[in-house]
């Protein structure tokens, strides 16, 4: 990988804030890194290595920090995310009996065997794709909040329970490594709030404003990227360590100074590589040959919808039900590991992929659908919050002169740095 193919990557991945320019649109910013990344990659035109290791490290790193802002984004002090996990959690657990149903049938009517990993397939959510929808359609209310409880608890639970439905042998392993990741996570969870309780971190949090030395973010950083080491070591995937301590960092409070810099790491620059390295990676052009392969991804796909969409029975709104059937990192690993492993058959990681596609065009619709009812309002460009309401601070701690917030203060609870911090 050059640095002109890096250019590359970070030019076309401009495609998204393009495509997400027109506000009647409702696009969110990844469905233009992910066209652009198909355009340029094994799809395309091929003008990117997307198995190069360097690009695939820092798409890795993007994808850890990009779980990690989601995490934090995740409002865990507020009290309403309790019943929202419940009732997140009960939604999330009705999908999975109904995905097992789905799942026989298909793998039962194209005679692959492979009835558990479809099972998890039809299952699972994307965290890394529902939330950044979330976030840059601003879209916020209890109902937004029951649906991000409820994608997150199947994204992680579908991520742990991956290895055994596509490596048995190997599941015991995974298994550990996820106990290890989560045990680390609570550690750093009551060590992050002693520090935070004993004001240790608000006396290095001034010096490092007054002397520029950013050294919460390089903190932070480095705690990210020693959890993602454990769980490469671990045989699980990163999404957990990032995701779970973005959830530790939410739940003792992030400075609005450090959410600002995260946003500008993550949504400048290593998410929209790691989101150009995603529709890279992907070959469509294998399923040409093999209608029946095509076949089985419309399958996956609209039977994703039908799973998770069924839950509009439950008082579910339809768009945000259909927003959580989007899939992105479980496919990916599994099209993976099982092409790795030589467990599929020629064209059934193709076939996986495609399905999460078509999941991924129906929630950049539903999305669409739900901005016009779950939408906050626009940012007031005076610097003086939203035009009408908005989420803000508990009290007025980390409100500056003029009720802009300061560079100390906690960051709000729910939404983007940039527009909740």
């Amino acid at each position: 990988m050059s640095f002109f193919q890096l250019a590359l990557i970070a030019t076309v991945a401009l495609l998204g804030p393009l495509l997400a320019l027109p506000r009647k649109w409702h696009l969110p910013v990844v469905l233009g890194q992910l066209l652009a990344g198909i355009v340029i990659g094994r799809t395309g035109l091929g003008l990117v290595d997307s198995s190069d290791p360097t690009f695939t490290f820092v798409a890795d790193v993007g994808f850890a920090l990009i779980m990690f802002v989601a995490g934090t984004h995740v409002p865990v002090r507020d009290k309403a995310i309790r019943p929202a996990l419940g009732t997140g959690a009960l939604r999330a657990g009705i999908a999975a009996v109904l995905a097992a149903v789905v799942g026989v049938v298909i793998a039962f009517a194209f005679g692959t065997g492979h009835a558990p990993l479809y099972i998890v397939l039809l299952a699972s959510s994307s965290a890394a794709l529902v939330l950044p929808i979330v976030d840059s359609l601003r879209l916020t209310g209890p109902k937004v909040l029951t649906t991000t409880a409820q994608v997150a608890i199947a994204d992680i639970a579908c991520i742990v329970a991956l290895p055994l439905a596509v490596d048995p042998p190997n599941a015991g392993r995974a298994a550990v490594g996820a106990a290890v990741v989560a045990a680390c996570a609570l550690v750093l969870f009551f060590l992050l709030r002693w520090l935070e309780n004993s004001g240790n971190r608000g006396r290095l949090h001034d010096m490092s404003e007054d002397r520029k030395f950013a050294l919460e973010l390089r903190i932070q950083l480095a705690l990210l990227f020693a959890l993602s080491g454990l769980a490469v070591l671990g045989h699980v995937s990163i999404m957990l360590a990032g995701f779970s301590f973005g959830l530790v960092v939410s739940a003792v409070g992030e400075p609005r100074r450090l959410a600002h810099q995260l946003f500008a790491v993550s949504d400048g620059f290593l998410g929209p590589v790691f989101f150009v390295w995603l529709g890279a990676s992907l070959d469509l052009r294998t399923l040409a040959g093999s209608p029946r392969m095509i076949l089985l991804g419309i399958c996956l796909g609209f039977g994703t919808l039908l799973v998770h969409g069924s839950l509009r029975a439950l008082g579910q709104p339809l768009p945000l039900a259909v927003l959580a059937a989007s899939q992105l990192g479980v496919p990916v690993a599994a099209a993976t590991i099982g092409s790795q492993l030589h467990l599929l058959e020629p064209g059934e990681a193709a076939a996986m992929i495609l399905g999460a596609l078509i999941s991924i065009g129906a929630s950049t619709i539903a999305g669409s659908r739900a901005a016009r009812s779950f939408s906050q309002a626009a940012p007031d460009p005076t610097g003086g919050g939203t035009k009408s309401g908005g989420p803000t601070d508990k009290g007025q701690a980390g409100k500056g002169p003029a009720g802009k917030p300061s560079e100390g203060g906690p960051a709000t609870a729910a939404g983007s740095p940039e527009t909740a911090a």
